[in-house]
């Protein structure tokens, strides 16, 4: 089979990515996604901090950095000095979820026409594992190694709930973007569907950015360095455990996008 070239991918980078880490899946699939619906060329990325920030290096497209948790704001005026533009932003969960919570609230719930992607791997993993937002309870980080728990500190945060909760977004979704492992008696495979439903997320998002509403999408992603778990226990501990308390669904279509 013949590999299909994405303009917007700049070649000949290396990665500056953990093995077993499914940013760079992302961002191969925002890359095809713009190009298969013609936005390559009126495409701005704006990037915050932690590992998302990297996607510079690889997207070809207009970028801007913002402060730590403040790329909705940014993207907000952005959209309003152009309105043509494709917005869009990469944040963790750390950066969406827990510091830029206030942000990210106020442009869903004045649903600013822009589309925010949120890698979900529970912990602040460029900074060394720390627990998040989304950390689920009993999961160990290197600030709760005995476990998340519910009395110290509290429940995570289900960022798709808490924008539910409002009237402004029009599309919201949290897909698995992890490939599935597949063992058949010594052998191992991995199911790709759950980067394909990725895929579709992205496309339904930017066509809801299209039709004038605010999108967001949230992956669940691994971080198995800082999970201190091998590649393949920490996918399917994201497949097997966390999809029980976060499952992937679509939270809401008003504009009916969704591929």
């Amino acid at each position: 089979m013949e590999a299909v070239r994405i303009s917007s991918i700049r070649q000949g980078m290396p990665t500056p990515y953990c093995p077993g880490c499914e940013h760079g899946i992302l961002l191969k699939l925002i890359a095809r996604a713009l190009e298969e619906l013609g936005l390559v060329e009126r495409a701005v990325m704006v990037g915050s901090v932690g590992c998302s920030s990297l996607a510079y290096e690889f997207l070809d497209v207009d970028y801007v950095q913002a402060p730590h948790g403040r790329a909705p704001a940014l993207m907000t005026a952005i959209k309003l000095l152009e309105p043509d533009l494709t917005v869009f932003s990469v944040q963790g969960d750390g950066d969406a979820g827990g510091i830029g919570i206030g942000e990210l609230i106020s442009a869903a719930n004045r649903g600013v026409p822009i589309t925010v992607l949120m890698y979900d791997n529970m912990v602040f993993g460029m900074t060394g594992g720390q627990m998040s937002p989304t950390t689920p309870m009993g999961m160990a980080t290197t600030t709760t190694p005995r476990g998340r728990g519910r009395g110290a500190e509290g429940p995570p945060i289900d960022v798709c709930d808490v924008l539910s909760s409002l009237e402004g977004p029009a599309y919201l979704r949290r897909v698995i973007i992890a490939p599935k492992p597949i063992k058949r008696g010594g052998n191992l495979s991995y199911s790709f569907k759950p980067v394909m439903d990725s895929y579709r997320a992205i496309l339904s998002a930017f066509r809801a950015q299209m039709k004038g509403g605010f999108s967001f999408v949230e992956f669940m992603g691994t971080c198995n360095v800082n999970w201190k778990m091998t590649v393949d226990d920490a996918k399917v501990y994201t497949h097997e455990v966390v999809s029980k308390v976060r499952p992937p669904r679509l939270c809401r279509d008003r504009l009916g996008v969704d591929a």
